[in-house]
């Protein structure tokens, strides 16, 4: 039987407004059709933040018991939404052991199970922080560059508005164009340390700074501490929380990246209000987590031992590893016509400035990185758009340091020929 037309209408269906403005620049570019490679040099790519891919970076041995164990028990019955309380204990009980492991700090309140909401993965933490925040209309002050924190806030009707980083000081918050940012709209700052793409580790005194920007102007901080404690040689992590007398934080972190877990998707808010400020929004988070239901069963039984058990040696190798790997990507890097590599402090990234003016046949930092990844095979992400960052390209460190070396020579070899500086001398030799 043929389907009738109903009052002569045709199907018109189209997206919703929440899908046509969620955009991730980095899966986009990440899996577009023109990510050629040159197809006679093999291909490097430094552009996927995901540690475990070359197998150099694995979960500690006691993280996989723990799952095992948990695995053998688990009914895989339902949990409570905001994730079972022994083991949002057990965040708490692993983040008063790190404040503990610092010094010169005020005394701090002990953080307990209703201070922790479980979540699936970081990422899910930090939209729940979105939501509970801001309303369509409102907006959030997001660090420039950052991550694609606007994937998770767009779409919702919520504005962004861009503060400033200082490459040429290591990354810190521009403080007067943060505080020119702020209107009357404005819910929440976002500070990401350790930071993604750039690798920057606040000192004590930078983040003070930053408290007495969101304390005078009533703020509460969204802290994304995926990459918490994961610094270089001689580079101390403070949590923002730990630090902050009056101004009320939202931790979000996670098994990801200190873990070597990304697939795992766990993830965790810490609320920290030492003044009750936050009293509704805690139960605005709460009620999220029910939307949510709550995050794999094995996983969240599995985490108090994960937490406990994972050894200090184990994230001391990793980040000691990253560092070489940082230090290897940044001598090369150095030595390259028209790119200034900023050292990183701490996390898996490096960002490289591109002096363009010496590139002439390359207007921007995407023309840069796809004439990169067509001629020599070399996949890194432009700061612009995925960083919102013109001008830049981001390396990941977690790939095995014989092909970050390789790639960073690539890079010189690519940039000899095509600068404006050396072109003339690489076609005469060639």
């Amino acid at each position: 039987m043929e389907l009738q037309m109903v009052n002569n209408q045709t199907w018109s269906l189209e997206m919703s407004e929440f899908a046509r403005k969620t955009d991730n620049p980095l899966r986009k570019i990440w899996e577009s059709p023109k990510n050629i490679p040159n197809p006679s040099i093999k291909l490097i790519t430094l552009q996927i933040g995901d540690p475990t891919v070359f197998k150099n970076f694995l979960a500690a041995p006691e993280s996989k018991e723990a799952i095992k164990n948990a695995l053998e028990y688990d009914n895989f019955s339902y949990t409570v939404s905001p994730g079972l309380e022994s083991s949002r204990e057990a965040v708490a009980e692993y983040v008063n052991k790190n404040y503990e492991s610092l010094t010169n700090l005020e005394d701090l309140q002990p953080l307990t199970s209703k201070d922790v909401i479980l979540a699936s993965g970081c990422s899910m933490a930090l939209e729940m922080c979105f939501r509970v925040l801001a309303n369509p209309g409102d907006n959030i002050l997001l660090p420039q560059p950052c991550w694609g924190y606007s994937t998770w806030i767009v779409g919702c009707g919520i504005d962004v508005r861009y503060f400033n980083l200082d490459p040429m000081k290591e990354w810190e918050v521009d403080l007067d164009h943060l505080e020119s940012m702020i209107n009357e709209k404005t819910k929440a700052i976002l500070i990401n340390n350790p930071g993604n793409p750039c690798g920057n580790v606040y000192s004590k005194e930078h983040l003070l700074d930053i408290l007495k920007v969101a304390e005078r102007h009533k703020l509460p901080i969204i802290a994304d501490e995926v990459y918490e404690f994961f610094t270089f040689p001689g580079v101390q992590f403070y949590p923002m929380a730990a630090l902050s007398k009056n101004v009320p934080i939202l931790t979000c972190s996670g098994l990801t990246k200190r873990f070597i877990m990304p697939a795992a998707r766990m993830g965790w808010i810490v609320i920290n209000d030492r003044n009750n400020i936050l009293s509704d929004v805690r139960k605005g988070l709460f009620n999220i987590a029910g939307r949510n239901f709550w995050p794999n069963s094995t996983l969240t039984k599995a985490l108090p031992d994960i937490l406990k058990n994972t050894p200090q040696k184990f994230f001391d190798d990793n980040s000691s590893t990253v560092y070489k790997h940082a230090l290897s990507a940044y001598k090369i890097l150095k030595t390259c016509v028209g790119i200034i590599p900023i050292m990183p402090k701490g996390a898996m990234y490096l960002m490289a400035k591109i002096e363009l003016e010496k590139f002439p046949k390359m207007e921007t930092c995407f023309d840069f990185t796809q004439k990169l990844l067509n001629e020599l095979s070399v996949a890194v992400f432009p700061g612009y758009p995925c960083f919102n960052f013109p001008g830049f390209f981001r390396i990941v460190l977690t790939v095995p340091e014989e092909m970050i070396i390789e790639a960073c020579e690539r890079i010189k070899q690519f940039c000899e020929k095509h600068s404006k500086i050396d072109s003339e001398k690489y076609l005469k030799s060639g």
